[in-house]
């Protein structure tokens, strides 16, 4: 296999909401401000990280899951988007050990084994002095095989504090210490039950983004972690295969997109249009007509931070339950089968209507009711054949769910429209609570393409 080097470094922390994203995101800015061309990519199925890495790097975030897309794809994948690129900045999720199987496969540390990238530990110093070495050698005797670069020291609250957190690394781990943070709350972004908000409902997004970069310009010593990212090994990658592009007639391809539908992996898109989609983008809120199309794909999001918005633009979802009627081909996941159905609600008391075309009300709850991977099995016939990796965040459920409509899949992992099937098949289309990847299912997009051929769509 052909090697190549790939300048990479890794953020990760022993535990969630240490503050690697923010972290994370100033190093990328401070990055591109001295002119260098930056591809960042999150572990793990989220949306809303790479979201804001593609703000800060200016180049579209993406995801590397060894799960979802197993080692072959997340090579693959590093491979073909770090070309012409100066750096990779990978940014771990949870935990460093945190994982699916107890020998840490899919976490970020078997991830960072994987491709052999030198990793940074962000560490919440709050509370700690002395022991905080004891913290990071017990991160490292968890992966022997990782390469500690080097430790960040995140919210320290005091130069004293800060003084004594180096002194004990320095003597019980000899672990190096690319730089001291304090806690600054003005460029802080907020959280909520599914993460980060996202980058389009965050006020002032480019400011916290330049205000992440200046605190970690002040704090952190770039030039060392741009040396350390360089010195990272080679990397073997399996041979490129090239991507055959659809050649012929393009097919107008709407894509449901604003603020309140965000979730889509660039990948997902990009296989629409090597599979011969024109995409043509939507906005709920703010378009009054629709134009002509072939198909429909509605992704995930937060619609229901917009239900109201939503239900005012009448003459869309008219016009849309209208098209549905006459058999447009679709495919709708999470978001988009929420806002599909007839109506959706907090307390059951308000309802905010929907589009009327999936049968059933979306009622919403405290607690999540989907919340992690999903392995799923198409049971029907069907255009979309076999097994398949995905995973599901939503605290929503469709109801009353018809046990006689047809699912496409049987879920063997995960919960989807009711614990055991996901993917109600309505019309030309289906809509259910997994998100798909194209690098974990290959044959989604041009089966969704051919499937729009064959019913005579143009």
């Amino acid at each position: 296999m052909p090697s190549r080097p790939v300048p990479r470094i890794l953020i990760s922390a022993p535990a969630k909401s240490s503050g690697k994203t923010t972290v994370t995101l100033g190093l990328i800015r401070s990055l591109v401000r001295r002119g260098l061309t930056v591809q960042a990519f999150k572990k793990g199925p989220d949306f809303i990280d790479p979201l804001w890495h593609g703000q800060a790097s200016g180049r579209p975030g993406r995801n590397l899951d060894p799960w979802m897309m197993e080692p072959q794809g997340v090579l693959d994948s590093l491979d073909r988007h770090s070309r012409g690129t100066d750096l990779v900045v990978i940014e771990g999720n949870h935990g460093l050990h945190d994982g699916l199987d107890r020998e840490g496969r899919f976490s970020t540390a078997g991830l960072a084994e994987l491709l052999q990238t030198p990793v940074v530990l962000v560490v919440d110093s709050r509370g700690l002095n002395r022991g905080v070495a004891a913290q990071v050698l017990g991160q490292l005797a968890m992966t022997p095989k990782i390469e500690l670069a080097g430790v960040i020291l995140n919210r320290v609250k005091t130069e004293r504090q800060g003084a004594k957190l180096v002194a004990s690394l320095e003597y019980h781990t000899g672990a190096k210490v690319l730089g001291v943070l304090g806690e600054d709350l003005a460029v802080g972004i907020e959280e909520r039950h599914l993460g980060l908000t996202t980058v389009e409902e965050t006020q002032g997004a480019e400011q916290k983004i330049n205000g992440a970069a200046d605190w970690v310009a002040q704090g952190l010593d770039l030039d060392e972690i741009l040396t350390l990212a360089q010195k990272a090994a080679a990397l073997e990658f399996p041979a490129l295969e090239p991507t055959p592009a659809w050649t012929g007639e393009k097919l107008p391809l709407g894509v449901i997109r604003n603020e309140a539908f965000c979730f889509y992996y660039p990948e997902n898109l990009e296989a629409l249009e090597r599979a011969g989609a024109e995409l043509v983008f939507l906005d709920p809120i703010r378009d009054r007509t629709i134009p002509p199309l072939a198909g429909l794909y509605i992704g995930g999001g937060f619609p229901e931070s917009f239900l109201p918005q939503l239900a005012a633009n009448q003459s869309f979802r008219a016009e849309l339950k209208t098209r549905l009627q006459a058999g447009l081909p679709y495919w709708a996941e999470c978001g988009g089968l929420i806002y599909l159905a007839e109506s959706a609600s907090f307390d059951g008391e308000t309802r905010y209507e929907g589009v009327g075309w999936i049968p059933g009300q979306i009622n919403f709850s405290k607690r999540p009711v989907g919340f992690g991977y999903m392995e799923l099995t198409a049971q029907k016939p069907h255009w979309l054949s076999g097994s398949f990796r995905a995973h599901e965040f939503h605290y929503s459920k469709l109801t009353p769910l018809d046990p006689d409509l047809p699912k496409l899949f049987s879920v063997e992992r995960g919960f989807g429209l009711g614990g055991q099937e996901d993917g109600l098949l309505w019309g030309q289309g289906l809509a259910g609570y997994a998100h798909l990847h194209a690098l974990a299912a290959p044959l989604w997009a041009p089966g969704f393409l051919d499937q729009i051929r064959n019913l005579g769509f143009r």
